[in-house]
């Protein structure tokens, strides 16, 4: 075996396990410096590497310093465990004559799934690990009967393969989260994302449109496919009315149809696999903008609506639970507070949040008018250097005061509701869910705006 063939790999072993063991590294000359024990360290990599070829490396450098390090090591050991040295050097002999048997014999490669096309990798980045969303479901301060049935649909099939094997217990295809903005649907579907521990694909227009014809549906294709290979999966759609709305919209481009069509042949259709571990969830402000089909691929419709007095004040003990408070009587604001969204509530809170945080600049500010005016009526040298310590002790311990009822009905007069509980668009929601979500009344009336 030519040595100067391989030492660049050497090397760059070497150079590596250096800058690893020393975290300042030495320079001359502008090049590094490394040690013998970082090259004989490459070098042992090297020959670990090509252990099952015949011919061997030997070098009097490397061979002089293992035998060095032999002998030191032998003179530090005791006399007792040159039993174990020789019961080592025969477990070693043997792994290595396995070690030729194997090069010898290679075992079958493994069997990988095919790689991505060009389309499913386009896809890939919109794919998001568990661990970068950072919400869970103790985020949420309401909506405990919501949060538990999206447990059982969602947590149980991926927690417990085995019960929905067979017979009619499958897991859930499509869930449909609707109700007025602000109302926490796209935060459940995050909490869902980070504790099911499963592959969450975020899905936009963005992601599907081209300008090329024909390569929108390749992309849904691809959606659908790349979702099959890192399954168990969760598609997750947000304001899915844009997407896939009616099919009878005056003026809609032939494009949107044919990915409506591409996204529901795949979804339920012909080629659909049983087995397949893919989940499509949706949030939508419109549900009633839905095509009929895509209503019915979605077996679970949940309505998230505005939170009642318990929820309003489940929801302010959560946001305001690593908050400095002062006496707040979260039943008085959780009345205050009627047809106010969660995402109100939290703005809320955050405009109350502000009222300390100017008196204090107020404050500082006074103090910076009054250093200015006793610089003006100069003072001794001395009891400039005296106040001067006195003020970086202060700058040191900034303390904001507690929140209290006062700041919340300030924050209340700037904070309104911005959905009306009592609107046109809330009456449709009901009526949509009472014909078509969970709980509903089944009415055989036709809603007036399907008219």
């Amino acid at each position: 075996m030519v040595l100067s063939n391989y030492i660049e790999e050497i090397v760059v072993s070497a150079i590596s396990y250096h800058l690893m063991q020393n975290k300042d590294p030495e320079y001359r000359n502008g090049k590094l410096v490394i040690s013998s024990t970082s090259l004989s360290h490459g070098l042992s990599i090297f020959q670990e590497g090509k252990c099952g070829d015949k011919d061997s490396l030997k070098l009097e450098t490397s061979n002089k310093e293992t035998e060095g390090e032999k002998a030191v090591s032998a003179k530090t050991e005791s006399k007792s465990e040159t039993a174990e040295k020789s019961d080592t050097k025969n477990e070693a002999e043997k792994s290595g004559s396995a070690a030729k048997k194997e090069s010898e014999n290679p075992p079958p490669p493994k069997v990988e799934g095919p790689p991505d096309n060009e389309f499913e990798k386009r896809i890939r980045p919109e794919v998001i690990p568990p661990n970068e969303i950072g919400v869970s479901f103790a985020d949420i301060g309401a909506l405990d009967e919501i949060k538990e049935s999206l447990q059982e649909l969602v947590m149980l099939p991926l927690r417990r393969p085995d019960l929905f094997k067979g017979g009619l217990l499958k897991p859930c295809r499509g869930i449909l989260l609707f109700g007025p903005p602000g109302t926490g649907k796209t935060m459940l579907a995050k909490a869902i994302a980070s504790e099911a521990g499963a592959s969450f694909i975020n899905v936009s227009m963005s992601t599907i449109t081209s300008k090329w014809f024909g390569e929108d549906e390749k992309n849904v294709r691809a959606l659908f496919t790349l979702a099959a290979k890192v399954s168990p999966t969760i598609i997750f759609v947000d304001e899915v009315d844009s997407m896939l709305g009616q099919r009878t919209r005056v003026g809609e481009h032939e494009a949107m149809r044919k990915i409506k069509n591409e996204f529901m042949a795949h979804w339920d259709g012909l080629l659909t696999k049983s087995g397949e571990r893919i989940l499509v969830l949706a949030a939508t402000n419109r549900p009633f903008d839905l095509d009929e089909a895509i209503i019915r691929r979605f077996e679970r419709r949940v309505m998230v609506g505005l939170p009642s007095v318990e929820n309003r004040e489940m929801i302010l003990k959560t946001l305001l639970a690593k908050e400095k408070v002062d006496d707040l009587d979260f039943k008085e604001l959780a009345t205050m507070t009627e047809g106010y969204s969660g995402s109100d509530l939290k703005n809320l809170c955050v405009t109350a949040a502000y009222r300390p945080v100017r008196e204090l600049i107020q404050q500082e500010r006074l103090k910076d008018k009054k250093k200015k005016k006793k610089a003006e009526e100069g003072k001794s040298t001395e009891d400039a250097s005296d106040s001067k310590e006195e003020e970086e002790k202060e700058e040191h311990v900034i303390t904001l005061r507690s929140l209290s009822m006062e700041d919340m009905r300030q924050a209340k007069n700037q904070v309104a509701a911005s959905f009306a509980a009592e609107g046109s668009v809330m009456s449709e929601l009901k009526q949509w869910n009472d014909l078509y979500g969970e709980g509903g009344s089944r009415k055989k009336e036709q809603l007036t705006y399907f008219l």
